[in-house]
């Protein structure tokens, strides 16, 4: 049940918004009691915060198994986490609309606890573009950090349009993209 009210939580905050979405919508939504609800979660933030960690820390997961694969170069590396950003919208996209747009209903104490997931993950692919350097598959006069950011940027805002079922298939999204990146880096 509480993977259920998780779910049902992520489509009504997505299309609604966490402040317009009270607990009572989402418990009539799903046929269920309040009491229901309090059982798994101490108050709708404590929703929110689980929608937040679970989604962070999947995707740090996902990352970290791209960056230590030894087979793959650096562009490799870069392709597929660009890629796992994209292809997640399918599966992802309406936690990763209320991950990005939703942060600010948190409070400081449970951002606290999600911004060091979330700048790890950048930091992440930060390192990944130095190492890139390092081994001259990258500018060496590169700032990591800014292209980090501007990667990000336009992966994170793919959620906002990219279609997993239009014309333009996840790959070629990727494609384009890490085509745009590596003219400017290589």
């Amino acid at each position: 049940m509480k993977d259920r009210i998780t779910e049902q939580s992520i489509r009504l905050f997505e299309k609604k918004g966490f402040s317009e979405t009270s607990i009572q919508d989402i418990v009539d939504s799903l046929g269920v009691t309040k009491g229901t609800f309090y059982y798994y979660f101490s108050s709708k933030e404590q929703l929110l915060m689980d929608i937040h960690m679970s989604y962070i820390e999947d995707m740090i997961l996902r990352q970290e198994r791209i960056l230590y694969d030894s087979q793959k170069s650096c562009k490799e590396k870069l392709y597929e986490m660009v890629f796992m950003l994209i292809s997640n919208i399918e599966s992802q996209g309406p936690s990763a609309r209320v991950f990005f747009r939703e942060m600010r209903n948190l409070s400081a104490d449970h951002l606290s606890e999600v911004i060091p997931k979330r700048d790890l993950f950048r930091q992440n692919l930060q390192k990944l573009l130095d190492e890139g350097k390092d081994k001259k598959e990258f500018k060496v006069e590169l700032r990591s950090d800014i292209v980090a950011f501007g990667i990000l940027g336009v992966t994170n805002w793919s959620y906002q349009w990219f279609n997993p079922n239009g014309l333009t298939p996840d790959e070629e999204v990727t494609r384009i993209f890490v085509d745009m990146i590596l003219q400017g880096i290589e």
